[in-house]
C-alpha cells in the first residue's frame, strides 16, 4: 500500500471497524496554535463580552471571587469597554474588520501548514484564541471532525505563566471533558531560552535598528507584567523573562544599562513585577536619554499591547518628558524568522508522531 492510500484509509477510519460502528475519521495529526484573544469588534458590547470573559478567568485575576465579581460587574465593565474600544480602534485592521492579532495568528497557522504539508500530509494546522473567537473548544472539535486523534496544542507564549499558558490548557481540557473519544494531547513547552528563538529576536532587532534614522542610546526589552504575588506563589514567569533578556543581552553584546528589562500592562492597585515600562521610559527621558527603542520578546504577534501601549502611549510618555526619537520594534509576527521559530517548536514537539 502506498503512502497516499495508507493515509486515505487511516483518515476515513475504515480499517478494522465493525460494520455497525458509527462513522468517525481518525489517523490525522492536529496542531492548534493558541494566542491570548481578541474582541470581535471595537463597540462597547463587543468589548464588554471580551473583557468579561478575560477578566473572569481565575488564572488571570486571583482576587476573592465575590469581591472581584462586584468590582468587575459594577465598575470595570461599566467604564473599561469604551476606553479599550477606543484603543483597539486605533490599530484595527479595517480591511478585514478584525484585530491585528487575529490577522497575524491566522497567517501564522496558514504558513505553518504550508511548511508541514511536504513533511507529512496527515498534519492539519488550525488556530484559536483563549478569549473571544475562534474558541479553543470549537477548533479542537473541528480538528477531531477532520480525523485528528492526536493534537499538539501550542500556547503562543515564549515564557510560561499560569495566566497565559496554563489557562490555555484549562480551556482545552474543559473541552475534552465533553468528549467520549478524546484525542491524545500534547502541549508545547515554553521556548524562552531556545537558541532558535533568541537568534531570531536578536537578528530581527538588529535588522530593525539598521533601518532607523537614529541610534538608540538604550533598548528596553518590555514583557507583559503579572502581579508580583503570582511569582511569590511559584509562577516561573519572571525567571523566564530574566533568562530571555540575559540571553538576548549576551547575543547582542550589550550590558544591563544599554539593554534593560521592564514589565508593562499592569492593571489594578496591586504591586506587579518591576521595573515598570512606562515609569522607566519616563525616567530615561527625564535623565536626558533622547533616543530609545523598545522590543517586546514575550509577544509572538503584534497586538494592542505592542501597537498601542508601546508604540503610541509609551512613545508619547517619552517625548512628553524630553525624549526625541522613539522606536517600537515589530514582533516576529508571520515573517521568516518568526515562522522559523514556530516551525522549530512544532516539529520538535511532533517527534514520534511524524
Amino acid at each position: 500500500m502506498n503512502e497516499a492510500s495508507s493515509l486515505s484509509s487511516a483518515a476515513t477510519g475504515s480499517t478494522q471497524r465493525p460494520a455497525d460502528h458509527p462513522p468517525a475519521l481518525s489517523g490525522r495529526i492536529g496542531v492548534l496554535l493558541v494566542n491570548l484573544g481578541t474582541p470581535d469588534a471595537t463597540d462597547y458590547w463587543s468589548m464588554r463580552r471580551y473583557l468579561a470573559e478575560f477578566l473572569s478567568d481565575r488564572r488571570v485575576i486571583e482576587e476573592n471571587p465575590i469581591k472581584w465579581w462586584l468590582i468587575l460587574n459594577l465598575i470595570i465593565l461599566s467604564v473599561r469597554p469604551a476606553r479599550k474600544g477606543r484603543d483597539y480602534d486605533k490599530i484595527w485592521n479595517r480591511e478585514l474588520n478584525e484585530s491585528p492579532l487575529k490577522t497575524i495568528t491566522r497567517s501564522q497557522a496558514g504558513k505553518l501548514a504550508a511548511t508541514l504539508a511536504p513533511i507529512n500530509p496527515a498534519v492539519i494546522v488550525d488556530w484559536a484564541m483563549r478569549y473571544g473567537n475562534p474558541s479553543i473548544a470549537s477548533r479542537l472539535a473541528a480538528l477531531q471532525e477532520q480525523g485528528c486523534d492526536r493534537i499538539l496544542i501550542v500556547p503562543l507564549y515564549p515564557q510560561y505563566a499560569a495566566a497565559t499558558s496554563a489557562t490555555v490548557c484549562d480551556k482545552a481540557f474543559d473541552a475534552l471533558k465533553a468528549l467520549r473519544w478524546q484525542p491524545t494531547i500534547r502541549v508545547a513547552p515554553p521556548w524562552f531560552d531556545d537558541p532558535v528563538y533568541i537568534d531570531a529576536v536578536a537578528n530581527e532587532l538588529q535588522a530593525s535598528l539598521r533601518k532607523l534614522p537614529f541610534q538608540p542610546e538604550v533598548i528596553l526589552a518590555s514583557f507583559h507584567g503579572v502581579p508580583k504575588d503570582y511569582v511569590l506563589k511559584g509562577d516561573p514567569y519572571q525567571q523566564h523573562c530574566i533568562a530571555t533578556a540575559r540571553l538576548l543581552r549576551e547575543r547582542l553584546g550589550l550590558d544591563e544599562q544599554k539593554f534593560m528589562l521592564t514589565f508593562q500592562s499592569r492593571f489594578g492597585t496591586a504591586e506587579w513585577l518591576t521595573p515598570y515600562t512606562d515609569e522607566t521610559v519616563k525616567g530615561l527621558a527625564q535623565r536626558g536619554v533622547k533616543n530609545l527603542a523598545v522590543v517586546t520578546p514575550g509577544f509572538v504577534a503584534d497586538c494592542l499591547e505592542t501597537l498601542e501601549e508601546i508604540a503610541v502611549e509609551n512613545a508619547e510618555i517619552f517625548r512628553h518628558n524630553g525624549g526625541v526619537n522613539f522606536a517600537a520594534i515589530p514582533c516576529l509576527n508571520d515573517g521568516g524568522a518568526g515562522m522559523a521559530v514556530i516551525a522549530h517548536v512544532v516539529r520538535r514537539e511532533l517527534q514520534g508522531w511524524i
